[in-house]
């Protein structure tokens, strides 16, 4: 509908000889259209030749550079995200390694003290035993010496006993005999 009223619009407006013409509207005039079309075309042309060949290039000339920045922008993003990877799963293995070790290093040391300690013990406990034993010499040595000690201070003084009692000093052989039988008979509830 348009269009038809478009069209209507200029066939009046040619058949009338253009009444705005007459009024002082040189560029509806008709005599004036070819010059008018002619500089339309050429202002036209130069504007479409400067932007085709002038600008146009440039701008397109920018969004390849544009375009090849991004693609290798994106290109440089993806290796380092592939380099970074790789560095994550060599950390992650160089911890896991190192984690081994620890464990490693803690088993070994635990064995190894535990040898450490075990020969020391070992020299300890000899070494108590020795002490044990020359202590129970000891004191046996010592019994058997304070048996014999205890004899002969059991006959000093039942000799003086009875050197003050009675006043006679007896015999030592039968004093010494009499502590002997004595101490026999209760060396065993002592000893």
């Amino acid at each position: 509908m348009n269009r038809y009223f478009g069209f209507f619009i200029a066939l009046f407006a040619i058949q009338n000889d253009l009444f705005a013409a007459e009024a002082g509207m040189p560029q509806l005039d008709p005599k004036y259209w070819a010059s008018q079309a002619f500089w339309l075309i050429l202002v036209f042309t130069i504007l479409y030749i400067s932007i085709a060949k002038f600008y146009l290039p440039k701008i397109k000339s920018n969004l390849d550079n544009r375009e090849n920045r991004i693609k290798d922008d994106i290109e440089d993003a993806n290796k380092f995200n592939e380099l970074s990877d790789l560095k994550l799963k060599e950390y992650e293995k160089i911890l896991e390694n190192a984690k081994k070790e620890v464990i490693k290093i803690h088993i070994e040391s635990k064995n190894l003290l535990d040898k450490e300690i075990q020969t020391k013990k070992n020299t300890i406990e000899k070494e108590i035993e020795k002490e044990i034993t020359k202590a129970q010499k000891e004191i046996g040595d010592l019994k058997k010496n304070s048996i014999s000690d205890i004899q002969k201070i059991s006959e000093n003084i039942a000799s003086s006993i009875i050197e003050k009692i009675s006043g006679d000093k007896l015999n030592e052989s039968s004093i010494k005999a009499a502590v002997e039988d004595i101490s026999k008979k209760n060396l065993g509830k002592y000893l």
